[in-house]
């Protein structure tokens, strides 16, 4: 499900152009207080995850990332930066976090065939990306609506700095977009609709700067905030000299896999994440690692936005997620595996016959695997989401030592 799919689902009624990220949130937790009944009533072994296993993931008001230390502003006057990129392939992550003013890049978190992605947070907002249960919620209140009585409540921010690889990315494919230069790159800015809705009018709040970081190959930062003003392009800017190539490291997951079905090929993974925006979504959850598969294999140059931000991004195919089992709402099964069909007629050329998930407990309850085919077109019967299951291997979640990189991981 696509996230003007998602606010449209929840509030019934076209989004006004004031609507802003926190009214998007608030009404991503009352969906999701209602999809966790439901799969409780249906005595479904689904996952928190199942919620977001669509094409997109949305950030849910937790204990916001409110950071408070400012670091030194980045000299907005540096020019390209000398360091040269590494040819690294991908699944690679090729650079690490850093601080440009108000604003902080973390590591990367999500590699892929195109790109590599990480959070972004920055002093004065709250960012959305740690999960609460539906329990926790409804003992505390809404929290959003608090915030909005409260006097100088800060606005919420959801950001993400995609590093794609050379010839992925097409700067003149942003709609919009306005050439620009930053620190002696190459660049385009451009205001994003409501909703991240192509069809939708623009929200002063979201915000994408792009630029060339080396020959060929962009980097572009992502600002959805309930502030018009804040982060501003210039604070944007400052992310531009800041960005430096670091020692190539394979991006690793806490499985390898022992059989996929003919024709689908790894996509994206998450490392201490989900894949994807879903991963970034939830960047502070704490799930392991996981992984998206595709048919056929998707294209690796023209794109504006990564694989998943994108309408119909993803027509045909399946997730693998390795979670805690506290993501559960239903209690663990240790070593056996749960199957549960789940068709989706909303998506175009989807197979009503077939998607679905199976579930895998550890030994102890306390890790949950999940093959999910839900919202990527559900085009693989429960009895190969199965198969795909059961052919996982999954390592010690808590020593990184024991993984293996994604490159190598996702292929049989």
């Amino acid at each position: 499900m696509q996230l003007h799919e998602f606010v449209d689902a929840v509030t019934g009624q076209e989004p006004p152009m004031t609507r802003t990220a926190d009214d998007i949130v608030a009404a991503g937790r009352r969906a999701q207080r209602r999809r966790r009944a439901g799969f409780a009533s249906a005595g479904a072994a689904g996952l928190v995850v199942v919620a977001v296993a669509g094409a997109f993931a949305l950030p849910t008001l937790g204990a916001g990332r409110d950071t408070t230390a400012a670091p030194p502003p980045v000299g907005a006057a540096a020019g390209p930066a000398e360091a040269r990129w590494a040819d690294a392939p991908p699944f690679t992550f090729t650079f690490k976090g850093y601080d440009a003013g108000p604003l902080h890049v973390q590591d990367p978190i999500v590699a892929s065939v195109g790109y590599q992605i990480a959070s972004v947070y920055s002093d004065g907002h709250i960012s959305n990306d740690k999960p609460v249960t539906a329990d926790e919620i409804e003992a505390r209140g809404d929290a959003i609506e608090r915030k909005k009585r409260a006097t100088g409540g800060k606005p919420s921010l959801w950001a993400y700095l995609t590093v794609y690889r050379p010839g992925v990315f097409d700067p003149a494919g942003v709609k919009n977009g306005r050439k620009v230069t930053v620190a002696g790159h190459k660049a385009v800015q451009a205001t994003l609709p409501v909703g991240l809705d192509p069809s939708k009018p623009v929200d002063e709040g979201n915000k994408l700067l792009a630029w060339e970081y080396a020959p060929d190959a962009w980097a572009a930062v992502t600002s959805i905030s309930s502030s018009v003003s804040s982060p501003s392009f210039q604070d944007l800017g400052g992310l531009v000299g800041g960005l430096k190539p670091s020692r190539p490291k394979p991006a690793p997951v806490p499985f390898t896999v022992g059989y996929v079905p003919a024709g689908y090929r790894p996509l994206q993974s998450g490392t201490h994440a989900m894949p994807g925006l879903s991963g970034i979504a939830a960047a502070r959850a704490g799930d392991f690692g996981g992984a998206t598969y595709t048919r056929p294999a998707a294209p690796t140059s023209g794109l504006t936005a990564p694989y998943d931000a994108t309408e119909n991004g993803i027509k045909d195919g399946f997730h693998i997620f390795v979670t805690p089992g506290s993501s559960s709402n239903q209690s663990p099964e240790p070593g056996v595996t749960k199957c549960y069909p789940g068709s989706d007629r909303t998506v175009p050329g989807g197979d009503a016959a077939g998607g679905g998930f199976c579930n895998i407990w550890n030994a102890d309850g306390t890790v949950v695997l999940q093959v999910s085919g839900m919202g990527l077109g559900n085009k693989l019967p429960v009895a190969e989401l199965k198969k795909i299951a059961q052919g996982i291997r999954v390592a010690d979640v808590r020593d990184e030592s024991t993984w293996t990189p994604a490159a190598q991981a996702l292929r049989p």
